[in-house]
């Protein structure tokens, strides 16, 4: 059974940092597409960053040079950096397992931010 569960999630002020953490069992990331994403409050859930084989990234406009998504293959775990948090960062943020050749996907249980002014 594929499980994804997050960590990291905090009340931080703005312009602090926190990581995120998500563990993945169950599957092998190293194959995959592993991604973050962000739901504000009120709002849809919204696509932050990817990483692929071959640590191939993509990012949000909105946090391109504030975050960082990487992943250890050994600890089966992807991470994003966040770095000069803003109060639109405030919201539950989800780690997503995509296979790319089966369109199996598989998210986590999401980790709260709450970003304080």
């Amino acid at each position: 059974q594929v499980q994804l569960v997050e960590s990291g999630g905090a009340l931080v002020q703005a312009g602090g940092s926190l990581r995120l953490s998500c563990v993945a069992s169950g599957i092998t990331i190293n194959t995959k597409q592993m991604a973050w994403y962000h739901q504000a409050p009120g709002k849809e859930r919204e696509l932050v960053a990817t990483v692929r084989a071959g640590d191939r990234t993509t990012y949000a406009d909105s946090v391109k040079g504030r975050f960082a998504i990487f992943r250890d293959t050994a600890q089966n775990t992807v991470y994003l950096q966040m770095n000069n948090i803003q109060s639109e960062d405030t919201g539950v943020y989800y780690c997503n397992l995509k296979n790319l050749i089966s369109s199996a996907e598989y998210w986590g249980r999401g980790t709260q931010v709450t970003v304080s002014s």
